[in-house]
C-alpha cells in the first residue's frame, strides 16, 4: 500500500503495477497479523522450567521422600536418561523396579522418575488448557480430567512408601538387636579372662567371639563410640591375661598389626581420589574395619592409629570444604533468584500503556528467565519457596498482559468494523467508469485500510481477499480500457529506449548522484510501454541504474578509504591504533549478527503468502551490509599494517 499512491496516480497505469502495489499491501496485513502472533505467543513463559515445575507438582501432589537415611544415601542416580519416556511408560519402570530392586537402593530410582513423570504429567495438562481455551472456554472453567498413570503412579508411590518405612523400621529393630548381641559379646569377654579352661580352648573361644562380633550387623549410630570404646578395651584386657601365652599372642597381634597397616596404605591412597563423596563413603568403611580389628603390639599402637587419623583428617577436611562449598554456593543462589524475583516483581508494577511497553518488559523478563535458568539450586528448605515466589511474580506479569491485549482485542473488533465498511464502498467503487475519481477514491480507501489496525486471525485473510478482489476488479476494468493507447506506449518505448542508450554513454562519475536523479525524473515522466516489453525494459533500466550507482559506490568507497589511510598514518601512539581497531572489530561482529538476523528473517517471511518483495528488501540489506563489512574489514588490516610498521 506505500507505492499504491504513486501507481495508481496515473490514470493509463497497468493493472500489473497496481498489483504489485497490492501483494505490498498483503505484506503490511501479514505482519500485522505476525506481530499478532508474537504479542499472544508471549502470554506463557519463554524459558523451559520444567523440572522445577515437576517437583514443585510432586510435592503439591504429596508425593514427598522426606529426608534420606544414611543407608540410602550412598545409592548413586540412575544414569539412564528418562527424557523420552512417556508417562505409561514411566509408571511401566516405576512398578518394574519396586518389584525387582531392594527398596533402600530405590530413592535415587524414584525422585528421577517422579521428576520426569510429572513433567509429562504437566505438559499433557497444558496442552488440555490450551485447547480447552482455543475452543472458546477461560482458564477458570477448565478443570484437568482424571488421570490413570498419575493414579496408578501414587498407588505405587504408596507402596514404596511403605515398604521404606517397613524397611527403615526392621532396620532400627535389627540394629538394636545386634546392639544386644554385641553387649552380650562384651560380657563373655569378660568372663573368658576368668576362665579355668586351657590357654588353647580360651583362645580359640576368643577368636569365636571376635568373628561374631564382625559378622553382627550395624547398631544405632549413638551407641557406636562407647560399644566400640568398650569391646576393645575388653579386647587389650584379654590379650594381657593371655600374654602368658606369648607365642599366639603375637601372632594375633602380628595379624592384627598386618590389617591396620593394610587399613592405613588404603585410608592414605583415598586422600588422592577426586570423588571426594565416594572417598568418604570408603573411609567410614575402612574405620568400620579399624574397630573390628584387635589390638597390635604397644610399641606401634600409637604410631599406626596417628597415621590412620591424619589420613582420615585429610578426607574429612575435604569432605567438609566440599559441602561447605555446596552450601556457600546455594546460599549465594538464594541471594541472587531473591534480587530475579525482586527485579519481575518491579517489572509488573511499573506503568505499562502501549504495546512497545509491553513489548520491551516482555524482552527484559525474557532475559531475567534466561538468567534464572543459569542459577543452581537454592538450599534445599529454601528452593521451592523461592521458585514459587518467581513463577508468582512471573504469573501476575503476564495476567496484566493478558488484560492489556483484551483491550487490543476489542480494538481489533472496531478495525474489522472498520475494514468492511471499507469493502463496502471499494465494491461500489468496482464499477465506476469515472476512471480519475474512482481511482483517487481508491487510493484513499487504500491508505485508510492501511491506518486501520489489524483485525483477528480468523477475519484477516477472508477480509483482505475481499478489499483486494474489489480494488482488483477496478484496476483490472481501468487497465482493459486504457489498452486501446498503443500508438502512445510504442512512442513512449522509443522514449525510454533512446533514455537508455544516453544513460549508457553517460559520465556517471563526473554528474554524481544528481545526474541520476535526473535520469530517473526523465525516466518517470515518459508514459507506459506496451505490456509485453514493460518487464524487460524495466530490467534493463534498473541494471543500468544500479551500475551507475554501483560505480559512485565504489569511486566514494575509495575516496573513503584513501582518508582512512590518511587518518590512519596520523594516529599517534598505538593506543589509538588498537582504540580504532577495536572499535572496528566491534563494527565488524555486529554486521556479522545483522547479517545473521536478516538471513533468518527471510527464512520467517518465506512462510508468509506473497512475500517476495519483502525478502527482495531484506536481501538488499544483506548485500549493502555485506559490503560496508568487507569495507571495515580493509580497514582492520590497513591498522594491521601501520602497526607492524
Amino acid at each position: 500500500m506505500t507505492t499504491e499512491k504513486n501507481n495508481l496516480a496515473a490514470l493509463s497505469e497497468p493493472v500489473g503495477n497496481v498489483a504489485e502495489d497490492a501483494q505490498k499491501t498483503t505484506n503490511v496485513e501479514v505482519n500485522n497479523e505476525q506481530t499478532q502472533e508474537n504479542e499472544d505467543s508471549t502470554n506463557a513463559m519463554s524459558e523451559n522450567f520444567a523440572d522445577e515445575e515437576a517437583a514443585l507438582a510432586a510435592e503439591e501432589a504429596g508425593l514427598d521422600l522426606g529426608e534420606e537415611t544414611e543407608e540410602e544415601t550412598t545409592q548413586e542416580t540412575p544414569e539412564d536418561s528418562l527424557a523420552e519416556l512417556g508417562e505409561a511408560e514411566l509408571v511401566e519402570l516405576f512398578a518394574r523396579k519396586l518389584e525387582s530392586e531392594p527398596v533402600q537402593r530405590l530413592r535415587p530410582v524414584v525422585e528421577a522418575v517422579k521428576i520426569a513423570f510429572y513433567k509429562q504429567h504437566r505438559a499433557k495438562i497444558e496442552a488440555e488448557r490450551k485447547a480447552f481455551v482455543e475452543a472458546g472456554g477461560t482458564e477458570e472453567e477448565f478443570a484437568p480430567q482424571p488421570d490413570e498413570y498419575e493414579a496408578r503412579f501414587k498407588e505405587l508411590f504408596a507402596v514404596y512408601r511403605t515398604e521404606r518405612d517397613r524397611y527403615i523400621s526392621e532396620l532400627e529393630a535389627s540394629k538394636e538387636e545386634n546392639l544386644k548381641i554385641k553387649l552380650a559379646i562384651i560380657e563373655e569377654l569378660k568372663e573368658l579372662i576368668k576362665s579355668e579352661e586351657t590357654m588353647n580352648n580360651t583362645f580359640n573361644r576368643f577368636r569365636e567371639l571376635q568373628t561374631k562380633w564382625k559378622e553382627t550387623g550395624l547398631v544405632p549410630q549413638q551407641s557406636v563410640k562407647d560399644l566400640w570404646e568398650t569391646y576393645n578395651l575388653h579386647v587389650e584386657n584379654f590379650y594381657n591375661f593371655i600374654k602368658i601365652n606369648k607365642e599366639l599372642r603375637d601372632l594375633d597381634l602380628k595379624k592384627n598389626y598386618e590389617t591396620k597397616l593394610s587399613l592405613c596404605e588404603q585410608a592414605e591412597e583415598l586422600t588422592l581420589d577426586t570423588q571426594i563423596i565416594e572417598a568418604f563413603r570408603k573411609l567410614q568403611k575402612l574405620h568400620d574395619e579399624w574397630r573390628e580389628t584387635g589390638p597390635v603390639a604397644l610399641e606401634y599402637k600409637e604410631a599406626l592409629w596417628e597415621r590412620f587419623k591424619e589420613a582420615s583428617s585429610r578426607i574429612n577436611k575435604r569432605h567438609q570444604e566440599h559441602f561447605e562449598g555446596i552450601k556457600a554456593e546455594q546460599t549465594k543462589n538464594l541471594a541472587l533468584k531473591t534480587e530475579l524475583c525482586e527485579k519481575t516483581e518491579a517489572l509488573f508494577s511499573r506503568p505499562m500503556l502501549s504495546r512497545k511497553d509491553w513489548n520491551k518488559a516482555s524482552d527484559e523478563l525474557l532475559e531475567i528467565q534466561k538468567v534464572w535458568k543459569t542459577i543452581g539450586f537454592a538450599p534445599k528448605k529454601e528452593n521451592n519457596r523461592i521458585y514459587e515466589r518467581f513463577r508468582a511474580a512471573c504469573d501476575k506479569f503476564f495476567e496484566r498482559k493478558r488484560e492489556f491485549y483484551a483491550g487490543v482485542k476489542n480494538e481489533m473488533e472496531h478495525n474489522l468494523e472498520v475494514k468492511l465498511e471499507l469493502c463496502a464502498e471499494a465494491e461500489a467503487l468496482a464499477m465506476s467508469e469515472d476512471w480519475k475519481h474512482a481511482t483517487d477514491e481508491l487510493i484513499a480507501l487504500q491508505t485508510r485500510w492501511k491506518q486501520t489496525g489489524p483485525v483477528a486471525r480468523r477475519h484477516s485473510d477472508a477480509i483482505w481477499k475481499r478489499f483486494r478482489a474489489a480494488c482488483d476488479k477496478f484496476f483490472e476494468r481501468k487497465a482493459a480500457h486504457f489498452s486501446t493507447v498503443d500508438s502512445q506506449h510504442e512512442q513512449n518505448l522509443k522514449q525510454k529506449q533512446a533514455l537508455l542508450a544516453e544513460m549508457k554513454e553517460a559520465d556517471i562519475k563526473a554528474g554524481g548522484f544528481e545526474a541520476i536523479k535526473e535520469f530517473q525524473r526523465r525516466w518517470s515522466q515518459i508514459g507506459f510501454v506496451p505490456i509485453k516489453q514493460k518487464d524487460a525494459i524495466q530490467k534493463e533500466y534498473k541494471a543500468i541504474v544500479d551500475g551507475m550507482f554501483a560505480t559512485l559506490r565504489s569511486s566514494e568507497r575509495d575516496r573513503s578509504m584513501n582518508r582512512f589511510k590518511e587518518r590512519v598514518s596520523n594516529m599517534k601512539g598505538g593506543n589509538q591504533l588498537r582504540s580504532e581497531r577495536e572499535r572496528l572489530y566491534n563494527k565488524v561482529r555486529q554486521m556479522e549478527q545483522d547479517i545473521a538476523l536478516l538471513e533468518n528473517n527471510i527464512g520467517f517471511f518465506s512462510k508468509s503468502k506473497n512475500a517476495e518483495a519483502l525478502i527482495a528488501d531484506v536481501r538488499e540489506k544483506i548485500e549493502r551490509t555485506k559490503r560496508d563489512m568487507a569495507d571495515t574489514i580493509e580497514k582492520i588490516r590497513l591498522i594491521d599494517e601501520q602497526e607492524a610498521k
